[in-house]
């Protein structure tokens, strides 16, 4: 049996494509780190160079470097201490708030449902005692139970602290010789083939451009949209709340779900017993109703635009699929990569359609 040149070029690529992604996935744990530096670093490379030509030469790379990496660890450090003012403030609201909602509860349902016959009581004095009992537990058994859970989990508390500290190592480095490590690995590409790399990386560059500076913006937009909606309700924590959820929605789903229970939470036990949980499902409605349709009626389509063109189905599965293969972090350069992916879908398709075999 005798194979065509294109039936070997064909799975030369897709040994090629195999010896890649199976090391990716069997190795996915420890790659991680490295794998979250490199996206960060094609994302930051460009601020460095820019720093690089506004010092005209006189700012060393060393420098740009680290004032960048430092604007980021400052910007992650700020999401993190977003939710202590969260914390804070709704704890102690548990313990005041709990009790009234309870007691709401049963004073709407137990009349309803006694005139559909059926008998309905909360035992609101059993259940408020148990939680006040909770809450206000004894917390030093409370911290005995973390540190042995600490223990428990050690290998991943372990993982963590070590992926914090790789991480931006990893990204100094990528930083300083990212150039010199894109040259290295264009070298592989057979010299016949370099137009059209250059091409795709070129289109894929404008992708993926386009989206991260679109997203950036979108970002921006909605934490201001959603920081002066819920300050207009009268909610306290309006601020944190919103500026979380306006920075969480890069990854898409996940972030306006935190963002959406932090707020009705927030605005049950802020409300609970001023204006009543109604009001506070009133705001959640309004505010995200709007924000939700602002952003995937205009913003998104305006700032972020067509040219990635990943349908709402698509974008689902390539959440769960990368998700699935490489965790978190997945989730997180699930859009990017199908991004890129799409690039090389599109001339694919383009090329089969062109090829003798779709013509035949």
């Amino acid at each position: 049996m005798t194979f065509t040149q294109t039936q070997k070029r064909a799975a030369a690529w897709a040994g090629i494509f195999l010896a890649l992604v199976l090391p990716l996935w069997l190795l996915a744990p420890v790659l991680t780190p490295f794998v979250v530096a490199a996206v960060l670093a094609y994302a930051l490379t460009p601020l460095v160079d820019w720093l690089d030509r506004v010092g005209g030469g006189r700012l060393p790379r060393l420098l740009a470097v680290v004032l960048v990496e430092v604007l980021v660890i400052v910007v992650v450090l700020s999401m993190v201490l977003l939710i202590v003012p969260i914390v804070s403030k709704e704890l102690p609201l548990l313990r005041e708030q709990v009790p009234v909602l309870l007691e709401r509860i049963n004073s709407t349902l137990k009349p309803a449902l006694a005139q559909a016959g059926i008998g309905f009581a909360l035992d609101v004095a059993s259940i408020k005692a148990y939680l006040l009992d909770y809450l206000n537990g004894n917390y030093e058994d409370a911290l005995r139970s973390l540190l042995a859970s600490v223990k428990l989990g050690g290998s991943f508390a372990f993982a963590l602290i070590g992926n914090a500290v790789l991480v931006p190592v990893a990204l100094f480095y990528l930083l300083m010789d990212w150039h010199r490590f894109v040259a290295r690995a264009l070298e592989f590409v057979p010299p016949r083939l370099r137009s059209s790399v250059d091409s795709f990386t070129q289109e894929a560059d404008a992708v993926l451009g386009q989206y991260l500076r679109g997203q950036l913006l979108v970002m921006l937009l909605l934490a201001i949209f959603y920081s002066a909606g819920l300050a207009l309700f009268g909610l306290d924590l309006a601020l944190p709340i919103g500026v979380f959820t306006g920075l969480a929605i890069f990854v898409p789903y996940l972030g306006f779900g935190l963002g959406l229970i932090l707020a009705t939470l927030a605005g049950l036990l802020e409300f609970a017993s001023t204006s009543g949980p109604s009001y506070a499902f009133l705001m959640i409605a309004v505010v995200f109703g709007l924000g939700q349709l602002i952003e995937s009626l205009f913003l998104t389509p305006r700032l972020v635009g067509e040219r990635i063109g990943l349908h709402p189905l698509a974008v689902i599965f390539a959440l769960l699929a990368f998700g699935q293969l490489f965790g978190f972090v997945g989730v997180l350069i699930a859009l990017p990569a199908s991004a890129v992916l799409l690039v090389g879908m599109r001339r694919a398709r383009a090329a089969y359609l062109s090829s003798r075999l779709y013509q035949a």
